[in-house]
């Protein structure tokens, strides 16, 4: 198969029956309503800053403290 994506899809869709048309359809409409909603970067840019640098430093050292040790008493 060399054309792209939507073409495939296409060829496959036209060789099912009209009953898997329609749970296809009904299939890809739920797919599009459950994408990961989002707002552009440069809406969070407001928020630069408002963190004092101490705190980002404590917080940075806290997580290079604490990650990738295993708790082996944990569960």
């Amino acid at each position: 198969m060399d054309g792209g994506i939507v073409e495939q899809v296409l060829e496959e869709l036209k060789a099912l029956p009209q009953e898997l048309q329609w749970r296809v359809l009904e299939f890809t409409r739920a797919l599009a309503k459950s994408a990961p909603q989002g707002i552009p970067g440069w809406h969070l840019l407001r928020f630069a800053g408002a963190v004092p640098l101490e705190d980002v430093r404590t917080m940075s050292e806290a997580i290079e403290r604490g990650c990738e040790q295993v708790d082996t008493h944990e569960w």
